[in-house]
């Protein structure tokens, strides 16, 4: 399958979209848990992935990535689901000098009101004071399940107040393109709507009418 490039504005593109409309469009098993929530209200990321997983309580591949990441990416980081602070102020310094623009991860994060302040996007599964080792790192750059979601380096991450989503690579320039069409069609029945058309009626359920 030859993969098409991403529009150039494909950011842009994504966050006037939404998670939500790309999912639909996108025809695929692609949402991630979605306990995984912005640690900041308006956060948000489109951006190529790099995966990387973490021994519970061990951060290590974090330190690791910051020397491998392409310039643009978003980590997304698997911890199998184990709560502590794999990621804080120092880490997001580092990361921005890198070039990251955003983090994804299964597990912890600490020092919410620098990352808020410094607006860096971040979405976790929750909050945690404490620290972590740096002994073990199980992969850096591989691919993974992570929250339900296949991951891979280069896959498109969407992230927003609706979820999280990953698209592979293979589908994401088509999944922009349904999600504009969708989004098009989408704007036309709620011009419908205000002038007086029934939810019922544009989506040809009107035979429930009768039956509830």
């Amino acid at each position: 399958m030859t993969t098409l490039p991403l529009p150039r504005n494909f950011r842009e593109l994504a966050k006037a979209l939404g998670t939500s409309t790309l999912y639909e469009a996108s025809h695929l098993p692609c949402a991630v848990d979605s306990a995984i929530r912005p640690i900041w209200d308006g956060a948000f990321i489109a951006a190529p992935a790099f995966p990387l997983e973490c021994s519970p309580g061990d951060n290590l591949s974090l330190h690791l990535a910051m020397e491998r990441v392409p310039r643009g990416s978003v980590l997304v980081v698997g911890t199998g689901n184990f709560m502590a602070g794999y990621w804080g102020e120092v880490l997001t310094v580092a990361a921005e000098a890198a070039g990251v623009v955003g983090l994804i991860i299964d597990g912890g994060v600490r020092d919410i009101a620098a990352m808020k302040k410094r607006q860096f996007p971040v979405f976790a599964r929750g909050i945690s004071v404490k620290g972590t080792v740096k002994a073990s790192a199980p992969s850096v750059g591989m691919p993974f399940n992570f929250g339900g979601a296949h991951v891979a380096m280069g896959d498109l991450v969407v992230a927003d107040e609706d979820g999280v989503i990953i698209i592979p690579q293979a589908e994401a320039a088509r999944t922009l393109a349904e999600g504009e069409a969708r989004a098009s069609k989408e704007a036309v029945m709620m011009q419908q709507l205000t002038e007086g058309s029934s939810t019922l009626e544009l989506m040809s359920l009107t035979e429930w009418r009768s039956r509830a």
